[in-house]
């Protein structure tokens, strides 16, 4: 009978722990941002300072990062954008930088199922836009990645990191086709309206 009960009680411990996951040293996050008729995603890990120096050691300058921890960052599009001055079609891309003291080169490559940057091929690189770093005047301890919207047709992607943030801007990459789907749009919400007065 002891038996039973004490292998009762450890089939039950064992179920309700199974639930639980070890907390991750660079936790994965997911952004995701209303843009224009669809949205953004950003899927990235979030390593910590934890006391080390980043840029320039961990984080080498001239050399490709994946922007985040572990697999590499993924950026989604719903339609396509103007990508810090160059259209990008909608689609699924790897985000990575390659930092330098006062630059960032942010690049956007077809594979986003890599792992870190150790296959990193500049021959899959759809974009890259060089951006200027900015010093925060507070320390960013967890790495994050914000996507702030501007108005109904753009968006800043803003990257922070120790005392260390880069901003580039994301606008909607084909406006004219957009705005006559948009006024359409609203002539069909303008009709619904209508009819659903009339009941």
């Amino acid at each position: 009978m002891k038996k039973l009960l004490l292998t009762t009680f450890l089939a039950f411990s064992v179920a309700a722990y199974s639930q639980f996951t070890l907390p991750a040293a660079s936790p994965r996050q997911k952004v995701e941002q209303q843009f224009s008729m669809s949205k953004i995603t950003v899927d990235y890990g979030r390593p910590g300072v934890k006391g080390r120096k980043i840029f320039g050691d961990l984080v080498p300058f001239g050399k490709v990062w994946r922007v985040g921890a572990n697999s590499s960052t993924k950026i989604t599009f719903e339609q396509s954008v103007n990508f810090g001055g160059k259209t990008v079609s909608a689609g699924t891309y790897g985000l990575f930088v390659i930092p330098t003291e006062k630059e960032w080169k942010v690049i956007l490559n077809k594979d986003s199922q890599q792992w870190g940057a150790y296959t990193f091929d500049e021959k899959l690189n759809v974009v890259d836009v060089t951006v200027p770093v900015q010093k925060l005047a507070e320390k960013q301890e967890w790495f994050e990645i914000e996507l702030n919207p501007v108005d109904d047709n753009a968006v800043n992607l803003v990257m922070k990191w120790d005392f260390t943030k880069v901003e580039l801007p994301l606008k909607i990459g084909k406006p004219e086709t957009v705005s006559k789907i948009v006024e359409k749009l609203k002539e069909i919400k303008q009709i619904e309206r209508d009819a659903a007065a009339k009941k």
